[in-house]
């Protein structure tokens, strides 16, 4: 794991609970999330990762500061990575959320916020930072109120994120919260959570023939693990 990652294991030895300092330079940040990958691919199935996300000073609205294209480009291979993993993911911040904070909580499975959260959309003179951030805003969303947020720059208080979906709890204690959600998601964190995670990725983008065959894929995988489990001296099924 990362030196600077300094990671508390969650309850039930399910994965890692991770802080993220927006503030760290952008390949330091690359690094951490990557780290943080690496450790969940190499753990078994049903494990849950949680990213704390340190409040963004509220005066660095500007992302992604003095890099190059290909710094950015690691940047958002290594959210998407996160985004893919065969693991839950939560993510749980407060205060100003902006930057590398905003990208890894779009990116997340389950998602915490506490009462003075704050999602703070990153713009630099003016005009909102076309990343990937602006593609997930569009994922949740849709192109009209995806639009609304992307032209204007507005800020998005915490009781709008939860009427929006971009959060999904709103929680006064948000450790409590975590603890909740990680035991509950560990219950149905595994490989075929990632395989509904894409199906629901790809729903706003692909036609229907063309998520037909994806998804019809996934029903044939999902009978065959039922009928295996269903077998007799199969761990699980019916005695």
């Amino acid at each position: 794991m990362h030196a600077n990652l300094d990671p508390t294991p969650l309850p039930d030895g399910l994965g890692p609970e991770v802080r993220i300092d927006g503030t760290r330079p952008l390949a330091e940040l690359t690094a951490a999330v990557n780290a943080v990958c690496d450790e969940v691919e190499n753990r078994p199935e049903r494990s849950v990762v949680v990213l704390r996300l340190d409040v963004t000073p509220a005066d660095s609205r500007s992302w992604p500061g003095a890099v190059d294209v290909r710094q950015v480009n690691r940047w958002e291979r290594a959210v998407r990575r996160f985004e893919r993993l065969a693991a839950m993911t939560i993510a749980a911040a407060r205060g100003a959320c902006g930057g590398p904070a905003l990208d890894l909580l779009l990116a997340a499975d389950f998602r915490i916020g506490a009462p003075d959260l704050l999602l703070m959309l990153p713009v630099n003179d003016g005009h909102f930072w076309p990343g990937m951030s602006l593609y997930r805003l569009v994922q949740h969303l849709g192109v009209a109120r995806a639009r609304q947020i992307v032209m204007w720059g507005n800020d998005i208080s915490v009781d709008r994120a939860l009427e929006l979906g971009l959060i999904d709890q709103l929680s006064e204690d948000v450790a409590e919260a975590v603890h909740t959600a990680t035991v509950l998601m560990g219950r149905i964190s595994d490989r075929e959570l990632a395989v509904r995670r894409q199906l629901l990725l790809e729903a706003g983008s692909a036609d229907y023939d063309e998520a037909l065959g994806a998804h019809l894929a996934a029903c044939d995988r999902e009978l065959r693990r039922l009928t295996a489990a269903a077998a007799p001296g199969t761990p699980g099924s019916a005695r």
